[in-house]
């Protein structure tokens, strides 16, 4: 019983959050292959939108507005390496697969972050929650190229 306790606390721990952010990004840096940089996204997706949310609670918006642009441009860098590759993704899905799963999750944790914030400070969230969609339904789409859009 103790040791999921003194695991809980240790990952929830910030200084342990922002190591283990900075090692998926470093990750994430280094790694060449596109289909591997996209099966990264979901657990570095994770860690971020914890510091977002973190911030966020902590009345740091700025702060999780910079963490949010970050994760946004990762996701964007992974999706146009993935078109650039040439891949078919209807026929080999691995690396699509993956970042597509992880988007609505983000979405959702974005839409939950916006509905505490006030019309002002909602303008470059909903910005990024945006760009996000896109890319979401160009994921889609490249997955399942014969389904109508929509």
């Amino acid at each position: 019983m103790l040791v999921p306790v003194l695991a809980v606390a240790l990952l929830s721990h910030p200084a342990f959050s922002k190591d283990r952010t900075e090692e998926l990004r470093a990750r994430l840096a280094r790694e060449s292959n596109p289909v591997n940089k996209a099966k990264l996204m979901p657990q570095l997706g994770d860690v971020e939108f914890a510091e977002i949310d973190k911030d966020a609670g902590a009345g740091k918006l700025q702060d999780a507005l910079i963490t949010l642009q970050k994760y946004l441009e990762e996701v964007q860098s992974c999706e146009q390496a993935l078109d650039a590759a040439g891949i078919d993704a209807e026929k080999h899905p691995s690396g699509f697969k993956q970042l597509q799963f992880s988007l609505p999750g983000a979405l959702r944790r974005l839409d939950n972050l916006i509905a505490g914030l006030t019309a002002d400070e909602q303008g470059p969230f909903l910005v990024a929650r945006r760009d996000i969609n896109d890319i979401d339904m160009h994921l889609i789409h490249q997955l399942f190229p014969h389904e109508p859009k929509g």
